[in-house]
């Protein structure tokens, strides 16, 4: 939850998300603040976090308290903020949060995994080698590179086919990835 006592605002709340986020870390301390990007994203409820929201959506986290934006920004907040704030806890979370409905949420819980590199994400990853927009698609492959294991290797090479050519590409240096880390046999590389 947000502190008893809240927050001054951030100076610029038009700043990039990784200063407003290094912001909060100095009110706060990481791992605070990737505590409350966790619970954001696993849904708390934004109101609870008011003094927090503007460190994680700058300007548009009051249209978000006001009502006048969906609440679900809040979770797409709160993973985005991970890539800037971490602690371990929070990898339950972001392995959750691949599941999420909005694809915006479950991308950047991708490319949290990739970054941290959260092994137990690989399952939720593979799942998404076919979703509907390639920019997940290619952020999927990227993430199985990192965290993948020797079952992910088929839905990798099968993601090869698609029709995008940033997929295509992801794929490409993922399996190169995959070979290193994991030694595969007659990969092709």
């Amino acid at each position: 939850m947000g502190m008893s006592t809240p927050l001054p605002s951030p100076p610029k709340l038009d700043a990039r998300p990784r200063q407003l986020l290094a912001e909060l870390a100095a009110q706060v301390g990481e791992t605070r603040a990737a505590q409350d990007c966790a619970d954001l994203l696993m849904g708390a409820d934004p109101e609870e976090f008011a003094d927090v929201l503007p460190y994680l959506g700058g300007r548009p986290a009051r249209a978000v308290l006001e009502g006048r934006v969906k609440r679900g920004w809040a979770r797409v907040w709160g993973a985005r903020g991970l890539l800037y704030v971490w602690t371990d806890t929070a990898s339950g979370a972001v392995v959750h949060g691949l599941a999420d409905r909005s694809w915006r949420v479950a991308e950047n819980c991708l490319k949290v995994s990739t970054l941290r590199e959260i092994a137990a994400a690989g399952p939720g990853a593979a799942l998404m080698v076919d979703h509907r927009l390639a920019r997940v698609r290619a952020q999927a492959v990227r993430a199985l590179g990192v965290v993948g294991d020797i079952e992910h290797v088929s839905a990798v090479r099968t993601a090869g086919g698609d029709p995008e050519a940033a997929v295509r590409q992801a794929v490409e240096r993922a399996l190169r990835h995959l070979n290193e880390r994991l030694d595969l046999p007659d990969s092709g590389f």
